[in-house]
C-alpha cells in the first residue's frame, strides 16, 4: 500500500463550518450575561435618578446591542435589576445589580417616582416598537409568576409599575393571567398584587377605563385571583373595600348583576315561548335567583325587559298601544310577585317610563300602562304620587308628568277622601 500524502486537503472558501447543537447551546447560555455587561457600560455613565439620561443611553445602546434577541434579558435588567434564572432566582455570577431598574426606586414606593421609570419604558418601546410584543407576552408574564421570590417592597414596586404601564396603554392586561397560577393564588398573594396594580392604575384612569382594559386583556373574573376557598362575591367586595378600592368592588358587583339580569331575561324569553303561564314564569325566575341574588330594583328591571322582549310587536301601528296594555295586564301577576316594597314599585314606574321613552310606539300609552299596573296591584297610589312629585327619571320627564297629571290628581283626591273617612269614623 502506498503512503498517504501529507498534502492538506482542499477546502471551500467562505463556507461556515457546521457547529454541533450542544456547542451552540453552551455558547448561547452565557450570551445574556455578555449582553448585560455591555448594557451596563452604557448605563453606568448616567447619574442616579437622571431619567432623561437613562432614556437617551438606552436608545443609544439599541443601535449596537441586539435588543430583540435579548429582549427578555433587557427587561429583566430594567425591571428587577438583573438576569433571572428558571425558577426565579438571580443569575449567580457575581455581577452587580443594574444601575437602572424599577427595584432601585426608593422605599416605600412612591407613585410619582415610579411614573418616571415608566416614562423610560415608554420612550424605549416607542423607539424600538419591536420590543412591545416580547415585553407584554414574555417578560412581564414570566416575572409575575416569580413575584413571590422578592421582598414585599420589591413586589409593591413591580406591581405598581405594571399598573402604570397598563394605564398608559404600554401593555395589555393579558400579562396578569400569570397571577392565576396555583402557586401564586394561595395565601392571597395574587389578589394583593392585583390590588396594587389597580390602585396604581386608578391614579390616572377611571374605573370604566380599567374595566375596558381588563376586558381587552381577557380578564373575565376577578375571583380567579383568589384562593379556591375564597371565591365568593362577598369576600371580593370586602377585600377591595378594605384596600380602599370601593370603585372596584362596586364595578364588580354591577358586572355580576348585569350577568344575572341577562340570564333572567334569556330564561324569561324561553319560558314565555313555551308557555305564558304566570306560575311557570315565576318559578323560572326563582330558580335563577337561587344561582345569583339580585337587588329587587335590579330584578324588576330584568323581569320587565325580559317580558317585553318576548312580545311579538309586529302589529299595525294603530294596534300597538292596545297590544301593550294587554301584554302588561297578562304579565301583571309576575310583576306583583317580585314588586312588593315601595322602593321597587317606584323603580318599576321608572323602568316603564324609560321603556316608553325609548320606544316611541308606546310613548302615548304610558298613563294607561300605569293605570293597569295600579289596578293589578303592581304599584300603589303612594308609589305613583312619589314618582310624580320627586322620583321620576329625566328621560322625557316633562312629557310623562303632564300625561299623568290627571291620574295623579285622581289618586291624591282619593287618598284625601279616605283620610277624611278615617277621621269621621274616629
Amino acid at each position: 500500500m502506498s503512503q498517504q500524502s501529507a498534502v492538506p486537503k482542499p477546502s471551500l472558501q467562505g463556507v461556515r463550518t457546521k457547529v454541533r447543537k450542544g456547542q451552540v447551546k453552551a455558547q448561547a447560555k452565557h450570551e445574556p450575561a455578555v449582553f448585560r455587561d455591555q448594557l451596563y457600560k452604557h448605563l453606568e455613565t448616567v447619574p442616579e435618578n437622571d431619567f432623561e439620561g437613562f432614556s437617551a443611553k438606552l436608545v443609544q445602546a439599541g443601535g449596537t446591542l441586539e435588543y430583540l434577541k435579548y429582549a427578555d434579558a433587557l427587561f429583566e435588567i430594567l425591571l428587577v435589576g438583573g438576569l433571572i434564572q428558571p425558577g426565579g432566582s438571580y443569575l449567580d455570577d457575581g455581577a452587580p445589580m443594574s444601575p437602572f431598574s424599577v427595584f432601585n426606586a426608593r422605599n416605600p414606593p412612591d407613585i410619582e417616582e415610579l411614573k418616571k421609570y415608566v416614562d423610560v419604558f415608554n420612550k424605549l418601546n416607542r423607539r424600538f416598537k419591536y420590543l412591545q410584543k416580547p415585553f407584554e407576552e414574555q417578560s412581564l408574564p414570566t416575572l409575575l409568576q416569580y413575584i413571590g421570590r422578592w421582598s414585599s417592597e420589591q413586589r409593591d414596586k413591580l406591581a405598581m409599575t405594571i399598573g402604570l404601564l397598563l394605564s398608559q396603554g404600554l401593555v395589555t392586561a393579558a400579562c396578569l393571567q400569570s397571577l392565576t397560577k396555583d402557586h401564586l393564588i394561595k395565601n392571597d398573594q395574587s389578589i394583593n398584587i392585583l390590588a396594587l396594580v389597580f390602585s396604581a392604575y386608578l391614579t390616572d384612569q377611571s374605573i370604566d377605563h380599567l374595566a375596558t382594559t381588563l376586558k381587552r386583556g381577557n380578564i373575565k373574573d376577578l375571583l380567579l385571583f383568589f384562593p379556591p376557598n375564597k371565591r365568593d362575591a362577598k369576600i371580593l367586595d370586602a377585600f377591595f373595600r378594605e384596600k380602599n378600592l370601593p370603585t372596584v368592588a362596586d364595578w364588580y358587583t354591577k358586572k355580576q348583576y348585569a350577568i344575572a339580569k341577562d340570564a333572567i331575561m334569556k330564561e324569561l324569553k324561553e319560558v314565555v315561548e313555551r308557555s305564558d303561564d304566570s306560575e311557570s314564569i315565576i318559578s323560572a325566575i326563582q330558580s335563577k335567583l337561587e344561582e345569583q341574588r339580585l337587588p329587587e330594583t335590579e330584578l324588576i328591571q330584568s323581569i320587565w325587559q325580559g317580558l317585553m322582549a318576548s312580545v311579538d310587536w309586529s302589529a299595525r301601528p294603530d294596534q300597538i298601544e292596545g297590544l301593550a296594555l294587554r301584554e302588561v295586564g297578562k304579565f301583571a301577576p309576575v310583576l306583583v310577585a317580585f314588586c312588593k316594597g315601595p322602593k321597587t314599585q317606584v323603580a318599576l314606574i321608572n323602568i316603564v317610563q324609560v321603556y316608553c321613552y325609548d320606544d316611541t310606539r308606546v310613548m302615548k300609552a304610558f298613563p294607561q300602562i300605569l293605570k293597569v299596573l295600579y289596578n293589578k296591584d303592581c304599584v300603589s297610589d303612594q308609589a305613583i304620587i312619589y314618582w310624580y312629585q320627586k322620583g321620576s327619571k329625566p328621560q322625557g320627564r316633562q312629557h310623562f308628568l303632564k300625561a299623568t297629571e290627571g291620574l295623579v290628581k285622581f289618586l291624591q283626591e282619593q287618598e284625601e277622601s279616605e283620610e277624611d273617612d278615617d277621621e269621621d269614623e274616629e
